[in-house]
């Protein structure tokens, strides 16, 4: 049986994500699996690569041959390079942390002053305090008209 390790996509039609997965030659792309073996999301910018490289260099050690993208992302990983005793490649680029959503926004309030924020609440205290007053004019004429 010829083992190959190539890339099982899922996703939706304009957002395609793989999974790096060790199956027969004979399989259909999509087909079912030996085991999966990494992750591989292109649309992310940079790319997610993940691979479990214990699991790769074994099957490499037995004779899987990769498909043309896998072995691109082998090379990229430095599994292939381990594989064939040659040094590795420069690490892959790691997306930035996201920031804070929380931090961000009580950074905003303390620049902004705590005085504007006590006037923004005095308005909306005033607003609500018309508008009481408004519905209460507007029911008491309604109630001496039917005396």
């Amino acid at each position: 049986m010829a083992v190959k390790i190539k890339l099982k996509r899922l996703g939706k039609i304009r957002s395609p994500h793989y999974r790096i997965v060790v199956a027969d030659s004979r399989t259909r792309r999509d087909g079912r699996a030996i085991e999966e073996i990494g992750l591989y999301h292109p649309v992310q910018n940079p790319s997610r690569i993940e691979v479990n490289s214990e699991r790769a260099q074994y099957w490499l050690s037995v004779g899987a041959q990769p498909t043309e993208p896998v072995l691109a992302i082998l090379k990229l990983t430095g599994d292939w390079q381990a594989h064939k005793g040659l040094p590795a490649p420069a690490p892959l680029l790691q997306p930035e942390p996201k920031a804070d959503k929380r931090a961000l926004f009580e950074a905003l309030a303390k620049d902004t002053g705590e005085e504007s924020k006590g006037e923004a609440i005095t308005q909306k205290a005033k607003k609500s305090d018309k508008k009481a007053d408004e519905a209460a004019d507007a029911a008491a004429p309604a109630e001496s008209t039917e005396a």
